[in-house]
């Protein structure tokens, strides 16, 4: 298998697990909140990466990866505006409708592309940017219910689109830049998120619902599904830095929609969740965009595959063509040698023939 297949089989691999990871944890934390009325959601994520935090230290000592330390004020940046960005998407949705904290959401893709336009140079084709406008109506129609606007809720989401964004181009960049992996950048960010969402989420939570998360009536029902969370929420971290690694953050949003679509469709299949023809005609069309995309994405790598493999012979032709005279030259030489040779030997042979 060569490098490229084996590149392809774990993109895959991790769009997989992405998707089956954040499905559970959305129905699993469905249950929890909705059934149980477990609603501290900033306490609940800042549990979630403590406890992948441990979870990966463990798989530290056991040899699983390698520790591999780089800029701490990057990391601690990209941790700390992680944390952040958290919180501030459950302020938008505590402080804005339903449909307007979905629009929110759907601010994100073209919110990235601008940035990583502006700011990293990256060109977006037509086709792209055609798949991801469909896939933005598709799931506008199947989510979007009610826009209800104010002033507070409308500065929290313009702030919750910009930190999401600038710390998933991070998560790109930062693995790039200083060659390391998804799991090596999860491990040395994770306690800066956590700490950040440890701090302020109780305050947050108390803010949102009025209740207090110490004084809550902890059942054993509540804590296996908890715990169950927090479990899931292992791979869901992984994947999510995996995804935004070998692919893009636009591409992470995309899956991200998805996901959206699925929790729609099972919502209404498990949960029997109220489902209309608005619903399915706006999943219909989000799925249109994501094959779209996904075929444009193939279209285009292919194209550049090619044009790099073009560019590497026509630079091996180059380098033939540069080697050539002297082939010539030392060819050249070597016939006017043999020619002074006979013109030297031809007088023996006449004077022999005298």
């Amino acid at each position: 298998m060569g490098e490229g297949e084996r590149f392809q089989l774990g993109t895959v691999g991790a769009l997989t697990l992405s998707v089956v990871s954040s499905v559970s944890i959305v129905i699993c934390n469905k249950a929890l909140m909705s059934s149980l009325h477990f609603i501290f959601a900033t306490t609940l994520t800042s549990w979630h990466l403590l406890v992948t935090f441990c979870s990966l230290h463990v798989a530290l000592k056991m040899r699983f990866f390698e520790h591999k330390p780089f800029e701490q004020k990057a990391v601690m940046g990209f941790g700390i505006l992680n944390g952040i960005s958290i919180g501030l998407l459950n302020l938008s949705l505590g402080f804005n409708s339903v449909g307007f904290y979905q629009m929110t959401k759907l601010a994100i893709i073209p919110c990235t592309v601008l940035l990583e336009t502006i700011f990293l140079g990256k060109r977006f084709s037509k086709r792209i940017q055609f798949a991801l406008s469909i896939l933005l109506l598709g799931v506008g129609i199947a989510t979007v219910t009610d826009l209800q606007l104010n002033a507070l809720g409308s500065f929290l989401s313009f702030l919750a689109v910009i930190t999401t964004c600038v710390a998933q181009i991070m998560t790109n960049t930062i693995q790039k830049k200083y060659k390391v992996s998804s799991t090596q950048l999860l491990y040395q960010s994770c306690p800066y998120q956590a700490a950040t969402l440890l701090i302020a989420g109780p305050y947050l939570d108390k803010l949102l619902t009025n209740q207090n998360v110490f004084g809550f009536k902890y059942t054993t029902q509540v804590t296996v599904f908890i715990i169950l969370s927090c479990l899931i929420s292992i791979s869901v971290n992984f994947s999510t830095f995996l995804v935004i690694g070998k692919t893009s953050p636009v591409t992470y949003q995309v899956l991200g929609h998805l996901k959206t679509c699925l929790v729609l469709a099972f919502g209404y299949i498990l949960l029997r969740d109220p489902f209309s023809w608005r619903n399915i005609l706006g999943i219909l069309i989000a799925m249109i965009g994501m094959i779209l995309y996904s075929y444009y994405c193939t279209l285009e790598n292919q194209q550049k595959t090619v044009e790099a493999a073009s560019q590497s012979s026509q630079c091996f032709q180059a380098r033939e063509d540069e080697s050539d005279p002297l082939m010539n030259v030392e060819n050249g030489s070597a016939v006017v040698s043999s020619n002074v040779g006979q013109r030297q030997m031809s007088p023996v042979w006449s004077k022999s023939k005298d």
